[in-house]
């Protein structure tokens, strides 16, 4: 059962100390988001040692196939994210559509509050407390979509130390979302969907 709380992207966040999750990549996308988000996923490889936490906004009318979908296409293991589920090595966590998913130290949290730029769930607040439980060992992706959830969510990141990435204009259908982390100087990279992968991977084996 999700967590009936009101939360500022400030205020949902827990301190972390020491998590035993070594890395924490994090991916936002909205519309066009779901041919470049199965790039990035079906090429991550396995034994990635990182866990992976996905919010593509999606509608919440209808229950979401997109775990079984990338399930199929990947080597890494795919499941929906459930309230108090433990972060693993080597796995995808989907985020819930008409739920916030957030991060909690080396678990997730699963809470129905207000939207946040129209949408829940919200890049945002996931990449907010991702940032404040794993410091610089987070990654933030921002793939194709509209709008600009996911910019301040990169802005923390970067602050506590972390990677930020964003598609490119050239591979992406919407550019609203990048564009908006690229225009709050909240990105390290700007990268096709590829070398996304290829960055995730050798940011993941270099020690942080």
């Amino acid at each position: 059962m999700c967590k009936q709380q009101s939360k500022t992207v400030s205020e949902s966040v827990i301190r972390n100390p020491q998590s035993a999750i070594r890395n924490l990549v994090v991916i936002a996308a909205s519309a066009g988001g779901i041919s470049p988000l199965t790039q990035v996923i079906s090429q991550l490889p396995k034994g990635l040692a990182a866990a992976v936490i996905v919010v593509q906004h999606l509608s919440a009318k209808r229950e979401t196939t997109l775990p079984e979908m990338l399930n199929r296409q990947s080597k890494l293991q795919v499941s929906l994210a459930e309230d108090g589920m433990p972060l693993e090595a080597g796995k995808v966590y989907i985020a819930e559509p008409g739920k916030h998913l957030l991060v909690e130290d080396d678990f997730l949290s699963v809470v129905f509050s207000e939207r946040v730029h129209y949408v829940r769930p919200s890049a945002d607040l996931l990449f907010v407390s991702a940032a404040t439980s794993f410091g610089r060992r987070v990654i933030g992706v921002v793939l194709s979509g509209t709008g600009k959830d996911g910019a301040l969510g990169c802005v923390s990141i970067k602050a506590k130390g972390g990677v930020t990435m964003a598609q490119d204009e050239a591979t992406a259908g919407y550019y609203g979302m990048p564009q908006s982390a690229i225009d709050a100087d909240a990105i390290d990279y700007v990268l096709p969907p590829n070398r996304i992968v290829d960055k995730i991977v050798e940011l993941v084996n270099t020690t942080r």
